[in-house]
């Protein structure tokens, strides 16, 4: 009888065996995923040390972080909608945030004369920066530093340069700038109130307040004159304009527009490229290119060094546009002469957060009307542009506005 009960127990095991062996080969992926991120960080040890980073520093920081794989996603997302150039500058050089601009210039102003005074940078440009990237330090970013760039230091792709700005965020806490609960920023790690990558921080950022700190997130001074710096030593030529509207004249040779392709005012003047104010083109011999960011039927411009310094900021023309048109706005300039190219135009921040209202009020869920158009709004957009016969781009134009107040009775 006992040797029926051992045979049938050992039968019971061979059953088992195959089944719990199995369960062990195939180990929890972020079990695995959180042992292969405890390995990496502890190599990445010996490079902090390298850099002059204490042990103390990197090991009270490193056994806190745990690898947010949400970073993945941002990192190789692809966008599903592409933002023409007019939607861009409508949400970002829209009245409210030259009314506000103008009150940080004013709130400010002895701050932002000592930066121009030792930077050279106007005021205009260096609060045009600040308020599109942070809304005016306003928008900082949720996402700790640390963990998100020791995720991407460990783990997708571009691996070498992460790691970079996670020393350098390390770096940044060492020498005691900023506290680490406070660095918190994009998913890419820009932080502060004009968004710097910590690498970058290290190399231009100012203590412009005197408290011995550089502080990009709770010291305005420290922010505008970072900027400054910034721009300054990216070869910024201080009153120099970024460039001008201009008005081509029919027929005219569009091949030779590109940012690069820098030609004297004479020989803009000689094609009869003209200001579109009406004003005739500077005889100031500063070589300028011709900007056709819509194509040859939207706004034209003729940008000179000082636009390319903006551009390196964030290497996009529109957003170097955005600032360059922000800055123009803050002097007391008008909007652009030449319409864009387009039949529906883009919508300001308080006429975004008033479409979403409409649609909240018309059963759609797609959260708070902050003005951000996410993918839940354009999907609820799409949804009444179906019911209103019309294409279901989910575009959030200055169309599906007017028909939304027209649904209202607005």
């Amino acid at each position: 009888m006992q040797m029926k009960k051992i045979a049938s127990q050992k039968s019971a095991i061979a059953r088992v065996f195959p089944v719990l062996l199995g369960l062990a080969l195939a180990a929890p992926p972020t079990l695995a995923a959180n042992r292969d991120f405890a390995a990496c960080l502890d190599r990445l040890r010996a490079q902090a040390i390298q850099r002059g980073i204490s042990k103390a520093t990197f090991d009270t920081h490193a056994a806190r972080i745990e690898p947010d794989l949400s970073v993945l996603e941002s990192l190789d997302a692809q966008p599903e909608f592409k933002t023409p150039i007019w939607d861009y500058l409508a949400a970002l050089v829209d009245d409210e945030r030259v009314e506000d601009g103008r009150a940080m210039l004013e709130q400010w102003r002895d701050v932002l004369r000592r930066v121009e005074e030792r930077f050279g940078v106007d005021p205009a440009t260096v609060v045009s920066v600040w308020g599109v990237e942070s809304n005016f330090g306003r928008s900082l970013g949720q996402r700790p530093l640390l963990v998100s760039l020791g995720t991407l230091s460990c783990m997708g792709r571009r691996q070498d340069y992460f790691r970079g700005e996670f020393l350098a965020t390390l770096k940044i806490i060492d020498e005691g700038h900023i506290a680490p609960e406070r660095l918190t920023g994009s998913w890419a790690g820009a932080f502060g109130q004009t968004q710097f990558m910590p690498s970058t921080f290290l190399r231009l950022a100012v203590d412009f307040d005197g408290d011995g700190r550089r502080d990009l997130v709770d010291s305005v001074p420290d922010s505008l004159a970072s900027t400054a710096n910034f721009l300054n030593r990216g070869g910024w030529r201080s009153g120099e304009p970024w460039g001008f509207e201009v008005k081509l004249p029919a027929g005219f040779d569009t091949s030779v527009a590109g940012r690069r392709n820098k030609r004297p005012m004479s020989t803009w003047t000689g094609r009869g490229v003209k200001r579109a104010n009406g004003e005739p083109l500077p005889a100031d011999g500063v070589e300028r290119a011709l900007l056709l960011p819509a194509g040859e039927n939207g706004p034209a411009f003729l940008v000179g060094k000082n636009f390319d310094v903006i551009y390196g900021y964030n290497a996009a023309e529109s957003y170097a546009l955005a600032i360059a048109h922000l800055s123009d706005r803050l002097r007391g300039g008008e909007g652009f002469r030449t319409p864009w190219p387009t039949d529906d135009p883009g919508l300001s921040r308080k006429e975004r957060r008033e479409l979403q209202s409409f649609l909240i009020a018309r059963g759609h869920d797609i959260g708070a009307a902050d003005g951000m158009i996410g993918t839940k709004t354009r999907r609820a957009i799409a949804e009444e542009q179906r019911a209103l016969g019309v294409e279901p781009d989910g575009r959030a134009g200055q169309r599906i506005l007017k028909a939304m107040r027209a649904i209202a009775g607005n």
